[in-house]
């Protein structure tokens, strides 16, 4: 029974009935279809061309098909449990810890052509048998060896010549099917193809996947409805072979599933195969239809293996094993069912694993002449790795490679693409993907518009008295910590793309540096739009001096916080993994360099033990840049005479008690003070607020600065925290 789900076909292509299937059935392969793309075969298209040799250089290499693998592959985690009772895959260490065997001793290979399908209960290990062939394991922790061709599988080349399909469907929602598979095209297949020759195979990609009809449907997701599920499932796939990778693995890929669209997955899935690809997969549950399509079983339990082999065989060995399968009985859902009361006994599946390692040692013995006729006979076609992939190369596969050996001479190149080439196209790819989803730029700007239009309300037209003058560090201070609170909102951009990004970096897609730098481009429109429009609303309304260039001035100190403060946010992003602790973080620490931006206490009255973090301060700088384009260059008087009075107990004293105090002090001081006298300029007020050891343009560049800085810490959390593996 195939895994349970909805999947609605909203438009009139469905396949309901048996004629459509048989219709579905009989396309041709991915690799007649690749045929008619003119020129597919010619030498300039080729993205691998090795030039070394091997002992035994195949003239018929389609005659040594590919073969993978995989020998003793144990795996296991250390676990917290309590109590003296251990299962199965759960034993003792020597110092008292718990070990959990995910893996244990499994071994089993795979062919050209062929679907492998692991399959087990949940928490069988068959994701993390999966994962161990696609090397998502780190080699430190997985034990057994992997090799293609029997030869060993290095990480560089097996990142070239296979794809991982993941569990989940991980797609842009508002792109289009063939927008997403074009993109796929751009980033996976080489340069020299032309834009014509790589639309040619984006189509025909697109009549094997059985998504013609859905070609211009957007894929959809929260809010927008699109394709259905089981072409969301196969678009998934699509993406992961545009550049029809040898190895294909993928996690139960028709999980949520109904069973006519999983069934038509598989098929797919043996397409795939037939046209020259391994092709490995976990499968929960398989109908009746999907199990006739598979060439060869794993079942796992517990991590360990109870049956190895064809379908056709499975019926035989639970025979020999002590349980027949009964007449009209689905083959795997028997045995599934078996091995569920099995883990249940007190003796668990050991039995069923020890009857799977004698019924193979008699299969081997039973086949043994015959393997030795058959490896004698072929052992002049044997092909090194290598050349065997360079051979799969000139029969159509679009291949691009990373060099394995530095000792021996290739031209295996480990992007397909140039760094610029990629930065064009994640930049295209999101600007497309954002253009229609509209309502989350106007959102954004929306609440600059209102922020701007209260605090032009707020703070209309401010004079020039003492007053004045602290109700304009009040307006900085809070428009300033406001850019870089509004920033915070990009926290779940990131976020969404967070697993799509590791999932195509992970295969080479594209260089994690084409990614910041595209995330850093496309970015900055938009923030010279959100800083032009908060000025454009508080500038003139509140009455800041300098003009038409100080305005200008305003608007680069706005758009230098606006940058530091994307650029923060995005960081952080990429540190944190769940949207809203990123933004309890964020308002946490924003409201930090608030609180030492030198609005409440100034530099010179800080605890020195304290003043790191002023330095450290993101508002810092803007805040101190725009207190210096308005006050520092003004011949405007803040505090006259009697003002000086004001905010003092002195303040109800009446006027001409104040002038007769002021006279006094004059006589005091030396020099005569009047009622109109200026008392502060401007400077005063900047040296009253600490800003001496900074100019309003190095405030500027300090900014952009930490901006730069947030963007490469970025690229070191993407480098160093998305590798995709288990440890």
């Amino acid at each position: 029974m195939a895994a349970t789900g909805g999947d609605s076909f909203p438009r009139s292509w469905s396949y309901t009935n048996e004629s459509e299937l048989r219709e579905f059935a009989r396309r041709p392969t991915l690799g007649e279809l690749l045929k008619r793309v003119e020129d597919a075969q010619s030498p300039d298209h080729r993205t691998v061309d090795v030039s070394y040799g091997c002992s035994y250089l195949a003239p018929h290499p389609v005659l040594y098909p590919f073969k993978l693998s995989f020998q003793n592959l144990s795996y296991s985690v250390k676990v917290r449990r309590r109590g003296s009772s251990l299962p199965e895959n759960l034993t003792a260490e020597e110092n008292g810890g718990r070990v959990k065997l995910l893996l244990n001793d499994i071994s089993g290979e795979a062919r050209e052509g062929e679907i492998m399908a692991v399959l087990g209960a949940s928490g069988s290990g068959k994701s993390t048998l999966i994962d161990a062939l696609a090397d998502r394991i780190t080699k430190e922790k997985l034990k057994g060896t992997v090799t293609l061709n029997d030869e060993v599988l290095e990480p560089a080349l097996l990142k070239v010549i296979s794809a991982y399909v993941m569990q989940d469907d991980l797609l842009f929602p508002m792109l289009t099917v063939e927008e997403t598979l074009m993109f796929a095209a751009e980033f996976r297949l080489p340069r020299s193809l032309s834009k014509s020759k790589k639309k040619a195979r984006v189509q025909a990609l697109i009549d094997q996947l059985g998504l013609t009809t859905a070609a211009n449907t957007v894929i959809g997701g929260e809010g927008h409805r699109g394709v259905s599920g089981g072409e969301r499932r196969r678009v998934s796939i699509g993406i992961d072979i545009i550049h029809d990778p040898i190895l294909l693995f993928l996690d139960e890929p028709t999980s949520g599933l109904d069973s006519t669209s999983a069934f038509m997955v598989v098929k797919v899935l043996q397409r795939i195969a037939q046209s020259g690809s391994i092709v490995i997969t976990s499968i929960h549950q398989p109908s009746y239809r999907i199990l006739s399509l598979l060439d060869r079983l794993i079942f796992l339990s517990r991590g360990q293996t109870v049956y190895s082999g064809s379908p056709a065989e499975l019926s035989d060995f639970l025979a020999d094993f002590g349980h027949p399968i009964p007449e009209n009985e689905n083959r795997t859902e028997f045995a599934l069912d078996l091995v569920r009361d099995l883990e249940e006994t007190a003796g668990g599946t050991r039995s069923m694993v020890e009857h799977n390692k004698s019924w193979q040692w008699k299969n081997k013995n039973h086949l043994k002449g015959h393997r030795i006729v058959r490896r004698n006979s072929s052992h002049r076609f044997h092909l090194c790795l290598k050349d065997a992939i360079s051979a799969s190369i000139s029969r159509g596969k679009l291949v691009s490679g990373a060099p394995i050996d530095s000792n021996r001479s290739s031209s295996f190149s480990k992007f397909s693409n140039p760094l610029w080439t990629e930065i064009l196209v994640l930049a295209k790819r999101s600007i497309t993907n954002s253009r229609r989803m509209p309502e989350l730029f106007g959102i954004r700007l929306g609440a600059v518009l209102i922020t701007g239009v209260i605090l032009a309300t707020m703070f209309w037209h401010l004079d020039n008295s003492p007053k004045g003058v602290k109700e304009r560090l009040g307006f900085f201070a809070f428009a300033m910590s406001t850019t870089f609170y509004t920033c915070a909102e990009a926290i779940p951009v990131f976020l969404q793309e967070r697993y799509i990004f590791m999932r195509e970096t992970a295969y080479n897609a594209y260089r994690r540096s084409s990614y910041v730098l595209a995330h850093s481009l496309i970015s900055i429109p938009s923030l010279i739009i959100l800083s032009l429009a908060f000025s454009g609303t508080t500038y003139f309304a509140v009455g800041l001096a300098g003009g038409f260039s100080g305005f200008l001035f305003f608007f680069a100190a706005v758009l230098a916080a606006f940058w530091a403060g994307s650029s923060f946010v995005t960081f952080l992003s990429g540190v944190v993994s769940h949207v809203m602790l990123g933004y309890t973080v964020v308002v946490a620490i924003l409201a930090y360099f608030l609180l030492f931006s030198g609005f409440f206490l100034s530099r010179d009255r800080m605890p020195p033990y304290w003043i790191w973090f002023h330095y450290m301060s993101l508002v810092k700088y803007p805040y101190e840049a725009v207190l210096q384009n308005e006050f520092e260059a003004t011949a405007e008087c803040f505090v006259r005479g009697v003002q000086m009075f004001d905010n003092t107990p002195l303040a109800t004293v009446p006027a001409a008690a104040k002038v007769e105090l002021l006279k006094s002090m004059g006589k005091t001081l030396g020099f005569n003070i009047t009622g109109s006298t200026c008392v502060t300029t401007g400077s005063d007020v900047l040296r009253q607020q600490g800003i001496t050891d900074l100019s309003k343009w190095n405030c500027i560049w300090i900014s952009m600065a930490w901006g730069f800085f947030f963007r490469i810490l970025f690229y070191f959390a993407l480098l160093f925290g998305s590798k995709n593996k288990r440890n």
